[in-house]
């Protein structure tokens, strides 16, 4: 019997849309407000969903403690109150969208997870405007 646990996390960056690649006209078209050179910044909400089967000797699909301490170290600390364009190693060459955000935070929680457990994470930028992904 499988069972899907979530976890509820947060945490603040700025940011800026824009491809090095392309005009500011460019960026500014497609990006529009979000291509400010300024950087914006987000109320970021998280929740991490993990699926599995319940452990018979402890009742777990996996220790809340254990999820609540891999969001931190490879989130939260990694993310939280950072420029993602500047200060974090992932986005220095990647657009920092909600789309690649969500891989990025999927990457690094997949890494640190056992492999018969499923993963899938929802990112919301915004009240209304969130991605999920789940590694397909």
């Amino acid at each position: 019997m499988k069972v899907t646990v979530s976890r509820k996390a947060h945490f603040n960056a700025a940011h800026r849309l824009y491809r090095k690649d392309w005009s500011f006209e460019k960026n500014d078209e497609i990006f529009g407000k979000c291509n400010n050179p300024n950087f914006h910044g987000h109320n970021y909400e998280l929740i991490v969903s993990v699926t599995g089967e319940i452990d018979e000797d402890t009742g777990y699909v996996i220790d809340m403690k254990i999820l609540k301490d891999i969001i931190k170290s490879e989130v939260e600390d990694a993310f939280d109150h950072k420029n993602l364009n500047i200060e974090v190693p992932e986005f220095k060459e990647l657009n920092p969208t909600a789309e690649n955000i969500v891989v990025v935070i999927y990457n690094k929680m997949r890494a640190k997870l056992s492999l018969n457990l499923d993963l899938e994470i929802t990112l919301y930028e915004t009240p209304r405007n969130f991605v999920t992904y789940s590694g397909n």
